[in-house]
């Protein structure tokens, strides 16, 4: 009788659990059929390929959210404030239209695989985004590379796009501030 107890607790908690992550996914859903207008722009040229103005369009969705008019006044700390829903929109319409090789998700999944971390992120430490860059192609000869050298291709090293966010003019402080966001977020 306990054994059975025990199973019917375990299986509610499996439920409960599931029930919590539909949810979770209903509600970021609702995020873009509520904005619409917001995240359509960024939706209807990831799904023409047009990847270039993806980003560009991907840069304008994030100031507008933080209700700045360029990356030059946005600064690390509103990043750590930044919405993870609206993080989530865009990344999931990245991942959807790319075939799952492009978008935030990617780019944090790249960053733990070559030793990234929260900690290392927080602490500004250079080495795990030097070897994220290497990665995805962002540097070249230990060289980090401008970003007119993009392509803009499905063909390009999985996880270089969204790229264009990623050039502020706080430089690595940025990246890895917005690197802790998603770790924060719980990508």
């Amino acid at each position: 009788m306990a054994r059975l107890e025990a199973l019917e607790a375990r299986l509610d908690g499996f439920i409960q659990q599931g029930l919590t992550e539909r949810i979770a996914r209903l509600e970021d859903a609702l995020t873009l059929v509520t904005d619409v207008e917001r995240y359509q722009p960024l939706q209807r040229l990831l799904k023409t390929g047009n990847l270039k103005q993806a980003d560009e369009e991907t840069v304008r969705v994030i100031l507008r959210e933080a209700r700045t008019p360029d990356r030059e006044d946005l600064t690390p700390d509103a990043i750590r404030l930044f919405p993870c829903s609206v993080l989530r929109v865009i990344d999931r319409l990245w991942t959807t239209y790319t075939g799952d090789r492009f978008g935030f998700s990617v780019q944090l999944e790249l960053y733990r695989a070559v030793g990234g971390t929260l900690e290392s992120a927080l602490a500004q430490d250079g080495e795990p985004l030097n070897r994220l860059g290497d990665r995805v192609g962002w540097r070249h000869n230990n060289q980090w590379r401008s970003l007119d050298q993009a392509s803009h291709s499905l063909k390009d090293p999985v996880g270089c796009y969204p790229v264009v966010w990623w050039d502020s003019p706080y430089g690595a402080k940025m990246v890895n501030y917005f690197l802790s966001r998603l770790f924060t977020c719980e990508f």
